[in-house]
């Protein structure tokens, strides 16, 4: 069973070489660049990548590329930010070795924030499907949290080692995120999806993220880290519905990259 790692990429020079490293037991590691401008192509072929550039196509379409563009039909899709945990890899070894495999996988994913492992408010584990054969699923075609679905009937098996995920590289950078991508697209899918937002749905939603997040879901065992998060999970919530009603009241959609 050959697997090709895929991981695309945008100025991604402080953290590709770690990315790449964690997934040098793969076949093919091919990494999809979209016209960085810092050193993330040189760093990635250095490292024995193979470097393809691709224009922004969006977050489940550029994935998608990547997962046709690959040398191998069993794909396991990494971000730039994340890295493979020695438990996960061994795990993937062993189902290479068995030749056994299911049709796609579930792997649990823990996300290190202010220095510190996220286990509640939500975060964990944090399930995704990253290794999978690409006969049998596709990325879904939506403009955030992208995700894969299987195809019907495939078989689903779940693994328990950890994705490791370095998103956040401080409190401003949370701050950023949420202002530059999360809340502009999370309104937009809004937007397209049909829904709706009034000054009550504002003024109350970032209330219930809070309160669920930090009390419901335990987030104040995560310290100070769990109370950031459950406070910009409120953050984006608010500035998701304001920039909903913006759109409804001007009938127009924003591009989220500029």
């Amino acid at each position: 069973m050959k697997i090709s790692a895929v991981i695309i990429t945008f100025n991604e020079e402080a953290k590709i070489a770690d990315a790449i490293r964690s997934v040098e037991w793969a076949d093919e590691v091919l990494v999809v660049d979209s016209e960085s401008t810092d050193r993330t192509r040189e760093i990635a072929e250095s490292l024995g990548a193979r470097v393809v550039v691709e224009k922004w196509r969006g977050f489940a379409a550029q994935k998608q590329f990547a997962t046709d563009a690959a040398a191998n039909d069993i794909i396991f899709s990494l971000d730039a930010d994340e890295r493979v945990s020695p438990k996960l890899k061994d795990e993937i070894e062993a189902i290479r070795r068995s030749g056994d495999a299911a049709d796609v996988y579930s792997i649990p994913r823990l996300s290190i924030y202010l220095g510190r492992e996220i286990r509640h408010g939500g975060w964990y584990p944090d399930r995704q499907i990253r290794l999978f054969d690409r006969r049998k699923a596709r990325w879904k075609d939506v403009a955030v949290h992208e995700s894969i679905k299987p195809d019907d009937g495939a078989e689903v098996a779940t693994l328990t080692g950890d994705i490791l995920h370095f998103s956040v590289d401080g409190i401003a950078h949370h701050a950023s995120m949420i202002q530059s991508r999360y809340a502009p697209l999370g309104a937009r899918a809004m937007l397209e999806s049909g829904r709706s937002t009034s000054p009550l749905r504002m003024a109350l939603a970032p209330v219930a993220s809070f309160l669920t997040g930090y009390i419901l879901k335990l987030g104040f065992l995560d310290g100070v880290a769990g109370l950031c998060i459950a406070y910009f999970g409120a953050y984006n919530t608010f500035l998701k519905h304001a920039l909903l009603m913006e759109m409804q009241a001007s009938k127009k959609l924003e591009d989220p990259r500029s």
